[in-house]
Order: C-alpha cells, then sequence, then structure tokens
C-alpha cells in the first residue's frame, strides 16, 4: 500500500467527497420525504406571494452588503494595497455563500473559496485567511446570540417545556464549540490550521494559498483591536434581525400573519436547525423540517412551512449562480497568469 503523503491526503479528499456525497443524498431524501405532504398544496402557498419575492431578495442582498461591511471592519491598519475594497467584499461574500448553499461541499467550503479568491485581489494569504475565519466565528456568534432571543421570546409565549428545554440545551452545546473556536484562534490553534491549509494548497496546486504566512500574528493582531471587532460582531448581529423581515413579509403574503417578534423566533430557530445541519451541503431537508417544526408552534400547518423555506432559498438560487460564475471567471484569469 501507498503510504506516502499525498497518497495519504488523496485517500482523506476521497473519503471527505464521498462523506459529502452520502450527505447530500440523506437530505434530498429528507427534503423528497417532507415534500410528500403535497405538491399542489406546497405550489400553492409558494406562487401566493408572488411579486413579494423580489422584496424577500432585496431583503438578502441587504443581508450580504452589511455583512461585507462587518468584514470590512477586520482590516483594519491594512494599507490600501492590501485592503480589498467593499464592492469585491460583497461579491467575495456572495460567492462565498454560493458555494455553500450551492455546490456538494459542507458549509465551509466558501470560506475556503473566498480566502483564496480575495488573494487574487492582492491581499496576503495569511490575513485572507484570518479575516475569513474570524468573520465566520462572528457570523456563528451573534446567531448563538440572536437564537437565545429568540429561544427567551418563545419562551414568553408558554411554549411547550420540552421543546424550549431541547433548545437551551442546543444553545449550550454551541456556546461550548464557539469558546473553543474562539480559544484556538486567539492561543496558537491558529498554527495547526497554518500547516493543514499549507498542505492542502500544494496538494490542490492552489498556489495562492500554497505560501499562506502568519496566520496566527494576524489573528492575533485582528482580536487585538477590539472596538472594531465589536463594531463587526454588532453589525452581524443586526443583519440577523434584519433577515427576520423575509420571515415576516412572506408570511404575511401567504396569509398567514405574524408579529415582527414571531418572525424572530421563527428566523432564529430556523437558522439555529439549518446551521447544525452544516455537513449537508445547503442543509436541504434539514431547514424544511426545521422551519415546519418551528412554525407548527405559531399554528401555521406544514406547507405554509415547506414554502417559506423554499421562499428563503429563492436569493441563493436566482442570484448565486452568478457569482459562481464570477469564481470561475477569476481562477481561470488566475490559471492565465500561471501559464
Amino acid at each position: 500500500m501507498d503510504t506516502t503523503p499525498t497518497s495519504r491526503f488523496s485517500f482523506r479528499i476521497g473519503t471527505l467527497g464521498l462523506g459529502l456525497v452520502f450527505a447530500a443524498i440523506f437530505g434530498l431524501a429528507l427534503f423528497l420525504a417532507i415534500a410528500d405532504i403535497g405538491f399542489a398544496r406546497i405550489w400553492h402557498e409558494l406562487t401566493s406571494i408572488g411579486i413579494g419575492l423580489l422584496g424577500i431578495i432585496a431583503v438578502h442582498v441587504g443581508q450580504l452588503a452589511f455583512c461585507a461591511l462587518a468584514w470590512s471592519a477586520l482590516f483594519a491598519g491594512v494599507g490600501p494595497d492590501r485592503r480589498p475594497t467593499l464592492a469585491n467584499l460583497f461579491a467575495l461574500r456572495w460567492i462565498r455563500e454560493s458555494v455553500d448553499h450551492l455546490l456538494p461541499v459542507a458549509q465551509v467550503g466558501g470560506e475556503i473559496v473566498g480566502a483564496r479568491v480575495m488573494t487574487f485581489f492582492k491581499v496576503p494569504a495569511g490575513l485572507a485567511g484570518a479575516t475569513v475565519l474570524v468573520d465566520m466565528l462572528m457570523q456563528v456568534v451573534s446567531l448563538f446570540l440572536f437564537v437565545i432571543v429568540g429561544v427567551g421570546i418563545l419562551a414568553t409565549y408558554g411554549a411547550a417545556d420540552a421543546l424550549v428545554g431541547s433548545m437551551m440545551a442546543g444553545i449550550s452545546l454551541m456556546g461550548v464549540a464557539l469558546a473553543g473556536f474562539f480559544v484556538a484562534q486567539r492561543f496558537g490553534g491558529a498554527k495547526l490550521v497554518d500547516r493543514a491549509l499549507m498542505t492542502a494548497a500544494r496538494k490542490l496546486d492552489w498556489s495562492s494559498l500554497a505560501n499562506l504566512a502568519s496566520l496566527h500574528d494576524n489573528l492575533v493582531h485582528i482580536y487585538a483591536d477590539v472596538p472594531r471587532f465589536a463594531a463587526a460582531l454588532l453589525v452581524h448581529i443586526a443583519v440577523w434581525f434584519f433577515g427576520a423581515l423575509e420571515v415576516f413579509v412572506a408570511l404575511d403574503l401567504m396569509g398567514y400573519p405574524v408579529s415582527y417578534l414571531d418572525a424572530v423566533v421563527i428566523e432564529s430557530l430556523g437558522q439555529a436547525v439549518r446551521a447544525a445541519g452544516f455537513l449537508i451541503p445547503g442543509a436541504l431537508g434539514v431547514q424544511e423540517a426545521g422551519f415546519i417544526a418551528v412554525c407548527a408552534v405559531f399554528g401555521i400547518p406544514a406547507p405554509a412551512a415547506l414554502a417559506l423555506s423554499l421562499v428563503k432559498r429563492v436569493p441563493e438560487f436566482v442570484l448565486g449562480p452568478p457569482f459562481l460564475l464570477a469564481w470561475h471567471a477569476h481562477e481561470a484569469k488566475a490559471l492565465a497568469r500561471s501559464v
């Protein structure tokens, strides 16, 4: 048996790819099982939104724009020659999301692609990787806080103790995982990521990341600027509350009006379930099951809940492909320069 580093790396990549294929099949099977509640009813609920879909897409675009703004705050003290423009960060943020949601990868593949494409804009690889890692952490921490608010509101509604208890247990586990992720980034764990990314980049012939250097040092520098980090985190928190407007508008147009606080509960818990299914490409099936369970608390029938989940995927399917093509164009240019 060939036990060289290259063969071992290839085996790991192959095993990961096979695992993602099985995860995708499981997600698709789960989605089809859920959709069996009645395609005609689901389609009726979905089409009842009509032109309102444009408003939902606009809300999603606004979310990504503010996410790009939060990301830009992490480039404090970086010279203009090494700092991507806000427009570039907006495009990169959408490329990250498009890869995560539309390609058969676990929902972290987009972050690697985002860091790589950022180096095409003359951003040092270590800085690109560090800002992506911190941006990921901020996004998950802000979701964690958003979910706490959602569960708190749900508890005041007198929801079943079992449901609130299970959500609190999930929040506790999420908090422990976040603490570990932060400690690993802040106190040296990034050096291990340095080596892993450099090995992967060399095997994939991604020269822009193969020379990755000083990821740990860049992380320390970013976390040392507490005011900018805090400001970026606050923007991410605001983004989640802004995103609840998608639920608020969609349900109102479908004929199931809810208050904004109700929309916050549905959005926060639905996003928490989606995050839990990060290993399944696009959290297919998992997101739908989550929305059905949460919407049931508010008396919203399963077909409408499933339609709501599909509505939230509309911006991904409508605007995602152009940004995948943009990624392909950047890769083609990089390949042409290397020849």
